[in-house]
């Protein structure tokens, strides 16, 4: 019998206590100090309880997927260079899910918790576009690093990746991600598929693989007690179909400029001058995709993140749950920052930590790795994946050292797995 479902309707997000409350001012005060004076990654200071949110950090690998028909719409286009621009398209989407609901649900940014070793968050949305099934694992703890899945058989569209974290303070938090995506569809069977308009043409048969690199973050706000994010710096997807794009993110500068603004080119890879796509906007507001080169091209299309319909994403009951999923392993934590209880908060978050420490110093006295369940680690990158980055992202390095090695989705795995996942354990 399949498990009932439980339907959050806004994606991945849970009602939690407000923003810093008076009694806590002084303690932020407190925090930003420590912050400013610490020397090393910043994921490794203990935040203090009133500023966590109530989501995991395995659960933000939904934010990829709240609009499963524009992730699936590249797949039926026959024409490569608009496929590369709807692939263009999607990702500019996931960015107000991925940067900024939770400040716009809460007021502001909230700290994630840190997910344990093998933690999990599987769920699926269903709307016209099919069935589309998410699985997020938490592959590394030192260093921290979630790998997910996310496909559509109907569509034949897969997106996989993976990424770790690492933050450091200069008068603000700046949060470098490290990782990648894969989005891998296989076109549309069509005499444009292999036309001379690819600068690299595909046969319709194979699959094509857009690598995607991840941007970074720094968060502003912090004085005042209401951090969000901002994005910095540029992004690249490089296609196997010969074309490329690159993200430019701004924010407001201090005489002009709009929050969170962002300007993309789409382009034949290496000739980045040549550009048959412009796209600008704002990520969490709307954005105008416009054909050729800079503001006086053809307006062909707009997409307005606020107004945008968001398929609910389904995860099993909380009773239904295997111990090693998000929800329920840290279900008392959830509840307890929830009711704004922050000694019942430290305790129930202590002992998930405690109970992780022991199952490492187990593992270490007996020779062992832990298991994972849905993924595997490569040494190093593949040669595709280089010839991708070299081609279209600017020569992105893949820095395996820094995540614990190259993490991929393993499908034979994934058809084995089911609850209970790690029989006989229990997280905490």
């Amino acid at each position: 019998m399949a498990p009932s479902l439980n339907t959050a309707t806004s994606g991945p997000s849970k009602d939690e206590g407000g923003g810093i409350s008076p009694q806590n001012k002084g303690s932020w005060s407190s925090f930003l100090k420590s912050i400013a004076s610490f020397n090393g990654d910043l994921s490794s200071m203990t935040a203090p309880p009133f500023i966590l949110g109530t989501l995991s950090l395995t659960e933000f690998s939904a934010y990829w997927t709240q609009h499963p028909s524009v992730f699936v719409a590249p797949a039926s286009e026959k024409d490569p260079a608009k496929r590369a621009l709807l692939v263009l398209k999607w990702f500019l989407s996931t960015l107000k899910p991925s940067y900024s609901t939770r400040n716009d649900k809460y007021g502001s940014e909230k700290k994630p918790l840190n997910p344990f070793l093998g933690e999990l968050f599987l769920g699926k949305w269903e709307d016209e576009a099919g069935i589309t099934e998410l699985v997020s694992e938490q592959v590394s703890h030192h260093p921290p690093v979630t790998a997910y899945c996310i496909q559509n058989a109907k569509h034949g569209i897969k997106l996989e990746g993976y990424n770790g974290q690492k933050a450091s303070f200069s008068r603000t938090i700046h949060i470098k991600q490290i990782g990648h995506a894969l989005l891998t569809l296989t076109p549309p069977t069509s005499s444009s598929s292999t036309s001379a308009q690819s600068p690299n043409p595909t046969p319709s048969a194979e699959k094509e693989t857009y690598l995607i690199t991840l941007p970074n973050i720094h968060i502003e706000g912090l004085i005042y007690g209401k951090p969000f994010v901002e994005l910095n710096g540029c992004t690249y997807i490089s296609s196997s179909s010969g074309y490329a794009a690159k993200i430019d993110y701004s924010g407001k500068g201090w005489v002009s400029g709009k929050k969170n603004s962002f300007t993309a080119t789409l382009y034949p890879a290496g000739k980045e001058k040549e550009t048959l796509y412009t796209v600008e906007g704002q990520w969490p507001e709307v954005f105008t995709i416009r054909q050729g080169s800079g503001k006086h091209g053809t307006v062909i299309d707009t997409f307005n993140a606020r107004t945008q319909p968001i398929t609910p994403l389904m995860v099993p009951a909380l009773e239904q749950q295997d111990p090693w999923e998000a929800n329920k392993a840290w279900e008392k934590v959830i509840t307890a920052i929830t009711k704004g209880d922050m000694d019942a908060t430290n305790a129930a978050k202590s002992k998930i930590e405690n109970a992780q420490r022991e199952l490492r110093r187990k593992e270490q006295a007996e020779g062992r790795e832990w298991e994972r369940k849905f993924f595997m680690r490569r040494e190093r990158s593949e040669e595709w994946w280089e010839e991708l980055a070299q081609r279209g992202c600017q020569g992105e390095r893949i820095e395996s050292e820094k995540t614990g090695g190259v993490w991929r989705f393993d499908g034979e795995k994934a058809r084995e797995a089911r609850r209970p996942f790690h029989e006989g354990l229990n997280p905490c």
